[in-house]
């Protein structure tokens, strides 16, 4: 069971080797012994980069899983603050689940917090959202899955710490469950 410290990577040791060739034991000594405890997330990935033959996902994992390993980084942080991503499926056509977030009066029947900004979108697709604390964004992405199923993955970016994404998790789960609850009816 994970803890609420728990660094325990996310990909298995068995993942990890099929696709660099080493474990994660592995990738914590040889990273330990280049000094990357000292370095920024830019200059992990070019060491990762330019001395083993990972590709550019398998680098960001690596150093990521290995900054978050060696404390140099918390769940759900990113360089420009944190991000969560919370999706759901739902049986209701795309055009509908997207109305439900696209228009303030719908939204305002499963969203108690309705009064964010709108920047961009893009009909049955996207909208690019600044939430209501004005510094934090949303980016909302539809897509079909069948012609009456589709799914909607909300990512919250730029959150100030671990403890507000987690909660952040929590909220953005429950929405698009009285969302899906709403629009099943």
């Amino acid at each position: 069971m994970k803890t609420k410290n728990d660094t325990t990577p996310r990909m298995s040791d068995i993942a990890v080797k099929a696709k660099t060739g080493k474990n994660w034991k592995d990738w914590f000594a040889v990273l330990d012994k280049a000094g990357a405890r000292k370095m920024n997330h830019q200059e992990i990935v070019k060491l990762v980069s330019e001395k083993y033959d990972v590709g550019p996902w398998w680098q960001q994992m690596v150093t990521v899983t290995y900054e978050q390993a060696r404390g140099l980084r918390e769940k759900y942080q990113k360089p420009a603050g944190y991000q969560i991503s919370v999706s759901r499926t739902v049986n209701a056509p795309v055009a509908k689940l997207y109305k439900s977030f696209a228009n303030a009066r719908s939204r305002s029947l499963w969203l108690p917090e309705n009064d964010f900004v709108v920047r961009t979108k893009t009909t049955d697709k996207s909208l690019r959202v600044t939430w209501n604390d004005d510094k934090s964004s949303l980016e909302i992405n539809f897509y079909p899955k069948a012609a009456d199923k589709s799914q909607v993955v909300v990512q919250h970016s730029k959150l100030p710490d671990a403890k507000s994404s987690a909660k952040m998790k929590t909220y953005w789960g429950k929405a698009l469950d009285r969302l899906r609850t709403s629009l099943e009816k």
